[in-house]
């Protein structure tokens, strides 16, 4: 797998192929996910199952921009300089980059760690060697950068959140079918007036402010204030969702363990 990418590599390999829709394989893969929301590599199976038809187009004209060819070789691999926290923690307080550490030293996580989860779903998978991987690449690299600029915390119905805001970036119905189908295990599971399909419509109108921000200066943004940068970005944080939350604590049902509940 290549790791570290060059504006010398060609934008597209022609072997790429198409991805067909399969509805199907989405939904098998999405009961293993209800079983363990932990199962990264089945949210990886269900976007290969459906995918963003306008993936390669957005990727070739971003990759083929002065924008593009620059934060390629700005940036040529993201989880390095996302688990180099020494580095990070040194940038201002108060900055993007010491929320990140925050958040991923809180969680356990690590860039890497998504890294790995996706390199089971890719084990035997043909590999290619063009620029267009290193936007792909993005889409995974990003996405803990966005729980941290949207608000959204790694419970069920954040992820659910997460994930419809990110459809507004880049339209996969992969994440709008794992959103509201997570919103709507929750509305069975747990009976309450928690606005929950209005929490993930929120994040989906959310995303739509939101400039794309894999195609963003990542290393630009880290520095400073992570206030700042969400006005820069355009985004504003969620009311649904914390309504919801309100409304399953008053209950006694912890939003970050809702299984349980």
């Amino acid at each position: 797998m290549i790791t570290t990418f060059s504006p010398d590599l060609p934008i597209w390999d022609p072997r790429r192929k198409v991805l067909k829709t399969r509805p199907r394989k989405a939904w098998n893969h999405f009961r293993e996910l209800l079983k363990d929301k932990e199962r990264t590599d089945q949210v990886f199976f269900i976007f290969e199952a459906l995918p963003w038809r306008g993936a390669r187009a957005a990727g070739m004209r971003y990759l083929a921009s002065a924008k593009g060819r620059a934060n390629v070789a700005r940036e040529p691999y993201l989880p390095p300089i996302l688990d180099d926290h020494e580095a990070l923690r040194r940038m201002p307080a108060g900055s993007l980059a010491h929320a990140y550490c925050d958040f991923m030293e809180r969680e356990g996580l690590s860039a890497q760690g998504l890294v790995d989860e996706f390199g089971k779903f890719a084990k035997g998978k043909p590999k290619f060697e063009d620029q267009f991987s290193w936007y792909l690449h993005r889409m995974r690299d990003c996405h803990d950068l966005l729980h941290i600029l949207t608000g959204y915390g790694r419970d069920s119905l954040g992820e659910a959140c997460v994930l419809a805001f990110t459809y507004s970036q880049q339209p996969s119905p992969g994440h709008l079918f794992i959103g509201y189908m997570a919103g709507l295990n929750m509305k069975k599971t747990i009976k309450s007036d928690a606005p929950v399909l209005r929490a993930i419509r929120e994040g989906q109108r959310l995303g739509k402010a939101c400039p794309r921000l894999i195609e963003q200066s990542i290393t630009e943004l880290l520095p400073l204030p992570l206030e700042e940068v969400r006005r820069r970005l355009n985004i504003t944080l969620p009311q649904h969702y914390h309504h919801a939350h309100t409304v399953w604590r008053a209950k006694g049902i912890d939003p970050y363990d809702l299984m349980a509940a």
